[in-house]
């Protein structure tokens, strides 16, 4: 019989099920979109809201939030996440159901943000950097026998000029 046992067990122990929470919110935060089970997410929903209330409320807050995060996910957290939802009284995550898993059948949802990050528009020079990566593929793709050998007579070739000089 389940008496006095508050919130959702997931049939997991205390640590265990800590440790899933806890590792639940750091994706929530560095991602600000998760796929998950749908108990799953209902379980975070509360405790994140509760953090990002308390972030908000209270701009000292970092060190009790010390707990909860690793120090760069803190640091994004209270920087990026909790200044989008300060004129916001709750409501920070929204859960969005997707159906069932095929394998075992679990019902699975998206966990996010309900206010989104605000893109970046943009510049010339990003647009200049993909050109270059996409350049440095092009040279690096799979060069054929024939080629490898060429090059391989010519490098010796130049070995030898160099030495007889």
């Amino acid at each position: 019989m389940r008496k006095q046992i508050f919130g959702r067990q997931l049939q997991r122990d205390t640590n265990e099920r800590k440790a899933l929470f806890k590792s639940l919110m750091e994706e929530l935060v560095m991602h600000e979109s998760i796929q998950t089970t749908e108990p799953k997410a209902k379980a975070i929903k509360g405790q994140i809201e509760k953090l990002v209330t308390k972030a908000n409320k209270n701009p000292d807050a970092k060190r009790q939030l010390q707990r909860y995060f690793a120090p760069e996910i803190l640091n994004k957290f209270m920087t990026d996440i909790a200044p989008r939802f300060a004129q916001r009284p709750g409501g920070y995550t929204r859960i969005i159901k997707l159906g069932n898993r095929l394998r075992d059948n679990a019902k699975m949802v998206i966990i996010e943000w309900v206010v989104k990050k605000e893109p970046v528009a943009a510049t010339p020079k990003t647009e200049n950097k993909s050109a270059e990566k996409t350049e440095t593929v092009e040279a690096t793709a799979p060069v054929s026998k024939e080629k490898k050998e060429t090059k391989k007579v010519a490098k010796k070739e130049t070995k030898k000029k160099e030495s007889k000089k």
